[in-house]
């Protein structure tokens, strides 16, 4: 592992790292913020999966998460959105493929197969690096994100219950079979059978089975992806049998920027520190 910069803040440490990834086939490069009371014990971890088009850097820079962290002991991992390099393939005029647009899912078809691993890489290949590289309790783990990384955060947590603790989200794509966004790069990805994306849809996973405790999601009204990207009330339909509770927070005037990520940043960070323990 790679140390790229290291800041003190809030009495922790901001770091951007990079290492090359197995899973990936390409190096790879994340932010770790560690809060003061790592000095004396582990602490649990929390994982931010960013949208389309977005590096780490972007809740990094603008999610103002840092403050709330330390004050509850924190960790707070935030992954690249896809990997990167000059051999790693790409639609350079697709902002909704390729590059920044991984989909947090295993693909299967070529080209994308060989680099675009990010479940493998999210659930497997990181957690083993944070685990041996930073004072993380990993029996303490909640994980969120926003939008395509909302996605990846419902759907990573519905399919690994017992590792993960609590999730939320911040205007989540809940349904990529039904959304306008990601239909194309997921038949890209994955190939023409709609079968084998049901394990990357939040809503087609609860209807087929999976289950976890509860979910929270804030969403702006304003947001100008709501009635064709995102849809949340497809998740509301899909757990309302299911025994699976649901805290939807529909916020008035709000879009889908970072202006409205951050102003409810503090309410995940303490909601997840109420269910990580």
């Amino acid at each position: 592992m790679n140390i790229l910069s290291q800041n003190t803040a809030f009495g922790g440490m901001q770091g951007v790292y990079s290492h090359v990834s197995e899973a990936c086939q390409c190096e790879m490069t994340f932010a770790v913020f560690v809060p003061p009371q790592a000095i004396t014990a582990p602490c649990p971890v929390l994982w931010y999966l960013s949208g389309l088009t977005c590096t780490h850097a972007n809740v990094m820079d603008k999610g103002e998460y840092r403050r709330m962290a330390a004050e509850l002991g924190m960790i707070v991992v935030c992954p690249d959105t896809s990997p990167r390099g000059a051999d790693v393939p790409d639609e350079l005029t697709n902002w909704k493929m390729g590059k920044g647009a991984g989909m947090y899912l295993d693909a299967t078809e070529l080209p994308w197969a060989a680099n675009f691993r990010m479940y493998s890489y999210i659930t497997e290949e990181l957690p083993a690096l944070i685990a041996q590289q930073f004072r993380a309790d990993m029996s303490r783990q909640g994980i969120f994100g926003h939008s395509m990384g909302g996605h990846g955060a419902m759907t990573i947590a519905l399919r690994n219950p017992d590792r993960f603790k609590s999730c939320s989200a911040f205007a989540p794509i809940v349904s990529p079979l039904a959304a306008d966004w990601t239909q194309d790069a997921f038949e890209k990805y994955l190939g023409a059978d709609r079968a084998t994306w049901r394990q990357y849809d939040a809503c087609a996973l609860v209807e087929d089975g999976a289950r976890f405790p509860e979910f929270l999601i804030d969403q702006g009204k304003a947001d100008s992806f709501l009635d064709t990207g995102l849809m949340p009330w497809l998740f509301e339909a899909a757990v309302k049998d299911a025994d699976i509770e649901l805290t939807l927070r529909m916020q008035e005037r709000y879009d889908h920027s970072y202006f409205f990520i951050s102003t409810f940043m503090d309410d995940h960070l303490r909601w997840h520190a109420e269910r990580i323990g």
